[in-house]
């Protein structure tokens, strides 16, 4: 089982900005961190390996995680979506976060065998 998921959407939007930049030999850099009022708040960047982190390829893409970031990250699921029109971000669907609700799009619920 992979340690986090990328949609389509998110590869294409990572490959992109990739080419943009002079990143061609860096990894993505995703964290996480706990707030205090058990938010979750998430960073990702372009970024070096070091030798503790998580790693993972993901359609190509390098993905490295530091230690202390694995257990937030570990199952979750990263989108890129238009949250208002012309607004696109990358978005996190994280189980580990208290305030996650799993989405009910009825393409993600279990169908009756």
């Amino acid at each position: 089982m992979s340690l986090i998921t990328l949609s389509a959407s998110a590869i294409e939007q990572i490959k992109q900005s990739n080419q943009q930049g002079d990143t061609q030999d860096m990894t993505l850099r995703l964290a996480a961190k706990m707030n205090a009022d058990e938010n979750i708040e998430y960073g990702i960047g372009f970024d070096e390996a070091k030798d503790d982190d998580a790693r993972e390829t993901i359609d190509g893409i390098h993905i490295v995680i530091a230690a202390d970031c694995v257990e937030l990250l570990n199952g979750t699921h990263m989108d890129y979506v238009e949250l208002e029109p012309g607004q696109h971000h990358f978005i996190f669907l994280n189980p580990n976060d208290p305030n996650y609700k799993p989405p009910t799009d009825g393409d993600m619920l279990e169908q009756p065998s």
